[in-house]
Parts: C-alpha cells; structure tokens; sequence
C-alpha cells in the first residue's frame, strides 16, 4: 500500500501541478498514519499542506491537508494538536461546494473525535 501510494505520487509529479502533489503527499501520509509511522505521516501531511497553499487549491484540499496533520497528532496521543487541526478542517468544511466531499470529509474527521 505505502509502495503504491509512493508510486502514485512520483508519476503525477512528473505531469500534475499543486492539486496532484498535494493528494499524493495526503495518500501517502494516510498510508503512514495507517502503518504507525507517526513521522512520516506527520512529515507528508505537511507536505500536503504546503501544496495546498501554494497552489492556492479549493477548501476541500486544504481541509485534507489538516486532516492528515490531525491524524498524525491522533497516532501521537497529541489531543491538543488534533483538536486543531480538525478544528481548522471543520471550519473549511463549510467551505467544500460538493455534498458528498463535504460529507466524506466530516466522517473522515469525526474518526478523530
């Protein structure tokens, strides 16, 4: 799963922009934060992050990216930290235009809670 997330994220880094690195920097930190890997899930979350700014991408994106920053802090036993990260992820919530994101999002963060 980490190989293949990994994968994903090399090859669109050879033809996507902003939008496809910051996905595949949030697979790839969801994968690690699946594994355990607290470090590397908190390090591609950032990453994702990043992406999402810098590619000033809609509020579904950014919202992932904190969501994946607020997993990290979960598998960290930081409650402080994941408080707001989905904090920062609800508000955007509001946000995501599309129902069904805004409502894979908001179960996405309610496994947080």
């Amino acid at each position: 799963m980490l190989s293949a997330a990994q994968a994903s994220r090399y090859h669109w880094s050879q033809v996507g922009g902003p939008l496809q690195a910051s996905i595949g920097e949030w697979q790839i930190s969801r994968v690690n934060a699946v594994l355990g890997r607290l470090e590397a899930a908190e390090h591609h979350g950032r990453r994702a992050l990043h992406y999402a700014r810098a590619g000033h991408l809609e509020p579904f994106y950014v919202a992932y990216a904190y969501e994946a920053l607020g997993r990290a802090a979960h598998l960290a036993g930081d409650r402080r930290a994941r408080d707001e990260w989905v904090r920062r992820a609800t508000r955007l919530a509001g946000k995501v235009a599309d129902p069904d994101d805004r409502r894979m999002l908001l179960e996405d963060l309610a496994e947080l809670a």
